[in-house]
């Protein structure tokens, strides 16, 4: 997985030599948002977006079934437990966005739930009052401060991504913007270990895997470029994101897919 991160990192200085030596200027990081992403490596992107469906197909499609077949109340107790986590994340970018708020019911919910809750496996902050916000991250902090997406990537592995998201996630990481990661891996604890933030971070996927079968097997079927239509979700989620909209989806269901793609 480390290896993975300088495979990312290495990802985003080559796009910034890339987008830096576009002639027009419109593939640029500027503080205008024009409106349609460039997918300015769309060629390579297909490439990799190809590789990682092999690697879907073989690998994590599989485990996702296999996860699937697990009790409910495993899952959801799981789910939850991941949810709790993502909360490190959030309450930052809260305080970096001015919702000082919605900074301070995250750390309650975290909290509550992290003791009370037993790591999360419950959610009594919500019986509390203190209901679910919208998750956050280094991109979206990027982009309510005005930056723009930049060009379109497709990460080996991680997915689809922007240069702008891209640099969030590396900055949480190697910059030390993410709670979990500098508890595990960064800083040598008796308590933690490198194994659990990466085993969170890949039952997380799977997590998410799981619950979206049937929705990636639909949009596949009923896609004339499924690359294009991949593309075209991530895109509008990490807006509508961006905006706190209501319409933001972490687990689609078929209709998700169709409410998102029809907007």
């Amino acid at each position: 997985m480390k290896k993975i991160l300088i495979v990312v990192l290495a990802s985003v200085l080559l796009t910034f030599n890339n987008v830096n030596a576009g002639t027009d200027g419109e593939n640029s990081l500027s503080k205008k948002n024009s409106g349609e992403t460039k997918d300015c490596f769309e060629k390579v992107n297909r490439g990799i977006f190809a590789f990682n469906q092999g690697l879907d197909n073989a690998i994590f499609e599989p485990l996702a079934k296999g996860y699937r077949k697990l009790p409910v109340p495993i899952r959801h107790g799981t789910s939850n437990v991941l949810d709790n986590l993502s909360t490190l994340m959030t309450i930052p970018n809260n305080l970096l966005q001015g919702e000082i708020k919605k900074a301070g019911q995250n750390t309650v919910r975290f909290a509550v739930n992290t003791t009370l809750g037993i790591l999360g496996i419950f959610d009594p902050a919500s019986g509390l009052g203190f209901a679910t916000l919208e998750k956050e991250d280094y991109g979206q902090t990027l982009g309510s401060w005005g930056i723009g997406e930049g060009c379109y990537l497709v990460l080996p592995i991680l997915g689809p991504s922007t240069v702008r998201d891209t640099i969030g996630m590396v900055g949480s990481t190697v910059g030390g913007g993410d709670p979990w990661y500098n508890v595990t891996v960064k800083n040598d604890t008796h308590y933690f270990t490198d194994f659990d933030y990466y085993g969170t971070r890949a039952t997380g996927g799977i997590d998410f895997r799981a619950k979206n079968i049937e929705s990636f097997e639909n949009l596949e079927q009923n896609s004339m470029d499924f690359y294009a239509s991949v593309r075209s979700l991530y895109l509008q989620d990490r807006k509508q994101k961006i905006v706190n909209s209501k319409k933001v989806i972490d687990t689609m269901d078929d209709g998700d897919w169709e409410e998102i793609e029809s907007n």
